[in-house]
């Protein structure tokens, strides 16, 4: 497995150099037109490279006021097998990250939805490494190997102008499952299946090795640095989901509906109750948290065009909405919901620029409520209870050249932590005042 990483990751650096500096040919034959990346693309193989640059601050609240610069580097490869090698519907696709800055939520804010989705500990790190083969003409693909979970499940195709990491894996499942979830920065081994029952109904089911990283205090980015621990040995955590498309009124306009659930093998923490059965704010219990066996959850999707920019036109107004619940005693958030409006196509000299209003709550679970209740009457103190955390984003990208984004984001972040303890208040009796995010993202895309 070791060689063929280091091959990969060989391939990888190629790629960045093949990308980066094409060739364009002198001579006027069809081929000697294309440039070297094209030529590659003809021969199977494809080559990427995203580079994401924010400067985020927090002028408002949170636990302090500040500034931050971060970026991640994405190289990846995917190439058609077929071509290659001569095996019929396979691929191979595999990226790495290069992560580098501070994070303003971890440093600033405080709040459990990140207000960036590349927020992460600095870090090169593989991401990405699975083949997938193609069967029944296309209508069956099985996906093997180190993978991600937050492109298919769960997803909306109208989020992903948002800059808070919860409109892109939802904050239900980031913050309660281990290591946030197969999702940016850690993925995990695992096998995918999806399955186009007709035109409208798809069908997909993932088992994916539990945790990204190994048990223990420390924070998972830390515990697997470099994405190389393909882990397989953990309770295991399945998820599936049927996803409907559907076409609205006499326009026909576009829409789909998805309903899944996952359940994850591994126990879980109780959010109020130690092993003996007193609270974990009693200073009698033994301080030994109860575990709970498995984790269930339900989810539900629904996005929707609502109104084309021109007749036969993809853009316009769209809209989306994603709600999941999980129980209450071994969740911190146990119940989600997001959901906002995409504005694109309206202007004919920006066709391509987009507009984006939406909104995120998580509620606190009530178990995780009581217990801070009991530390109100184990301490005698006005110990916050913890209710929700909810954020607002608008933001607007304009496409300044094709491969080149700039764009403002403006987020709201309302009882950060859920209305945790602010950890500068010494007494411990103060939320983390609500935070205000400015910052501009641009992305270059080659």
């Amino acid at each position: 497995m070791y060689s063929v990483l280091s091959r990969a990751v060989t391939l990888l650096a190629t790629a960045a150099c093949l990308v980066l500096a094409p060739l364009a040919y002198a001579d006027t034959t069809p081929a000697a037109k294309k440039d070297t990346r094209e030529l590659l693309a003809d021969a199977g193989y494809q080559f990427s490279l995203v580079y994401i640059g924010e400067g985020l601050a927090n002028i408002s609240g949170g636990m302090r006021t500040g500034a931050i610069y971060t970026g991640r580097l994405d190289l990846g490869t995917t190439i058609d097998l077929e071509k290659v090698a001569g095996w019929t519907g396979a691929s191979f696709h595999a990226n790495m990250f290069q992560i580098h800055g501070d994070g303003l939520s971890r440093s600033y804010i405080g709040n459990l939805m990140l207000v960036s989705g590349i927020e992460a500990l600095p870090a090169t790190r593989l991401y990405e490494f699975w083949v997938e083969q193609k069967l029944l003409g296309g209508k069956l693909a099985v996906r093997v190997g180190q993978q991600a979970s937050d492109i298919e499940f769960i997803d909306s195709s109208y989020d992903d102008i948002f800059v808070n990491s919860a409109l892109g894996w939802p904050g239900h499942a980031g913050i309660n499952l281990p290591s946030g979830g197969p999702s940016p920065p850690l993925s995990v081994m695992g096998i995918r299946v999806k399955a186009e029952l007709s035109d409208r109904l798809t069908a997909y089911f993932a088992l994916f090795n539990g945790d990204s990283a190994p048990p223990g205090p420390e924070d998972p980015q830390i515990k697997n640095p470099h994405g190389l621990l393909f882990r397989v040995s953990d309770p295991p955590w399945w998820i599936a989901q049927l996803k409907y498309r559907v076409q609205l009124g006499e326009s026909r306009l576009p829409g789909t509906i998805t309903g899944g659930g996952w359940y994850h093998m591994k126990s879980f923490p109780d959010q109020r109750f130690s092993a003996d059965g007193l609270s974990l704010a009693d200073p009698n219990s033994n301080g030994e948290t109860a575990w709970r066996r498995r984790n269930p959850g339900v989810f539900m999707v629904y996005e929707q065009l609502l109104m084309r920019a021109a007749p036969g036109s993809d853009k316009g107004i769209a809209f989306f909405m994603r709600a999941s619940m999980s129980p209450s005693d071994r969740n911190l958030v146990s119940a989600y919901i997001d959901g906002g409006f995409l504005f694109t196509g309206f202007s004919a000299q920006r066709p391509n620029d987009r507009f984006g209003i939406a909104g995120t709550f998580a509620r606190i679970s009530d178990r995780a409520r009581a217990l801070d209740r009991d530390m109100q009457i184990f301490t005698g103190t006005p110990y916050p209870v913890r209710n929700y955390e909810a954020i607002l984003e608008i933001t607007y990208q304009h496409e300044v050249r094709p491969g080149f984004l700039l764009q403002p984001v403006v987020q709201y972040i309302a009882h950060p932590g859920g209305g945790a303890p602010d950890p500068n208040d010494a007494t411990q009796t103060k939320r983390i005042r609500d935070g205000v995010m400015v910052g501009v993202r641009t992305t270059i895309t080659y």
